[in-house]
């Protein structure tokens, strides 16, 4: 049986500012989707939420990009914009970009992660959600899932995956993207996705095609043209039989790596791995954080989810991300804790800069 796993997410106001998810949107998204699996347009659905961010999954049978699917979750959005604006939640709406819906939420603002899997017999998946990041969050992590044997040990002793894997990077500034093999193209692979802000992973697959993960690279800011919030991506990894171990896939998170994000979308922090109650990012409206949910796909029944990263062996982790924290924010405006420049372009300091323009003079 094909099954279509959609990952499809939005900012439609925060409580309290940006930190946290009323419970009434929550509410309403589920009694949506409930419709919409009563009509049997999905299978089923689960509906979570990373700090101030919207999560709706689903499983249907219409393939990736279905008109149908997008609709039902633009639609869900803007009533859970209507009841965050009844709420005067702050930035109502932030991720919805067009007055009305035109065939797919791709390019309107919500992220989206999609892929359609034969079911195997036993199908563990991963889905991880962040907050107060973007796309280039997951690069990291990919990569030591799916070509660093240090990470995943089943590179070298799996004969299933031996052969490696097939990398999809997205040039989201030229709207470009290729595909590189590991190992055997890993130094040009690295090449690029060490420059998260731009060369972005868009999907995994094995060497004979069949998908292991795919990721959102929607980014707000060349959507808009300006900052109206960090893109919060998500990221669908399928688990165990060829593809990475439960605990080779999460393995990555053990490392807090730094982030863009965090305040004003403006600063570099450490990615966080937390707990679905710890997904509410308060301290200078972060660091960035990532949830994992884990679910068993049983005939497109999301049978879960499972709170993966509550587990105290994170501790260390999560200790070493407040550290870092601490240690980034003594920087304060300075470079290497504010973005570099070419990025604070898509926040408010054209602005500032053009109210000074007039005042520069040529030595």
């Amino acid at each position: 049986m094909k099954v279509t796993l959609s990952v499809i997410k939005a900012d439609v106001g925060g409580y309290v500012g940006h930190s946290h998810m009323h419970p009434k949107l929550e509410e309403v998204a589920r009694e949506s989707l409930e419709g919409a699996k009563e009509d049997r347009l999905i299978l089923d659905f689960s509906v979570l939420h990373c700090g101030d961010d919207l999560e709706l999954i689903m499983t249907h049978t219409k393939g990736e990009e279905d008109q149908e699917i997008h609709k039902l979750a633009w639609d869900t959005f803007m009533r859970c914009t209507e009841a965050a604006q009844n709420l005067k939640l702050y930035g109502a709406g932030q991720d919805m970009l067009a007055d009305a819906f035109s065939g797919n939420v791709k390019g309107m603002g919500p992220g989206v992660a999609e892929m359609v899997i034969e079911n195997r017999e036993s199908e563990p998946i991963l889905i991880f959600m962040a907050d107060k990041t973007s796309p280039g969050a997951w690069n990291l992590p990919l990569f030591k899932m799916f070509a660093d044997p240090f990470n995943t040990p089943g590179l070298v002793i799996d004969p299933k995956m031996h052969d490696g894997f097939v990398f999809e990077v997205m040039d989201v500034k030229e709207g470009l993207s290729i595909k590189l093999g590991c190992p055997e193209e890993m130094y040009d692979l690295l090449v690029l996705i060490g420059a998260p802000d731009r060369y972005m992973l868009k999907g995994v697959y094995t060497k004979d095609g069949k998908v292991a993960a795919k990721a959102s690279v929607q980014r707000l800011n060349m959507m808009a043209g300006k900052y109206v919030g960090k893109d919060d991506p998500v990221l669908i990894v399928r688990t165990q039989s060829g593809f990475p171990a439960v605990g080779e896939a999460l393995e990555p998170f053990s490392f807090p790596h730094l982030v863009e994000g965090w305040m004003r979308g403006s600063h570099n922090g450490p990615f966080t791995p937390v707990s679905f109650k710890q997904a509410n990012p308060t301290r200078f409206d972060g660091p960035p954080r990532v949830i994992c949910a884990g679910y068993q796909l049983c005939k497109g029944i999301l049978v879960g989810p499972v709170d993966m990263f509550d587990d105290p062996s994170y501790d260390y982790t999560r200790q070493k991300a407040w550290e870092i924290t601490e240690y980034m924010r003594r920087h304060g405006p300075f470079e290497p804790h504010r973005l570099p420049l070419e990025e604070m372009e898509y926040t408010t300091m054209p602005e500032v800069m053009k109210k000074l323009n007039k005042r520069f003079t040529r030595d």
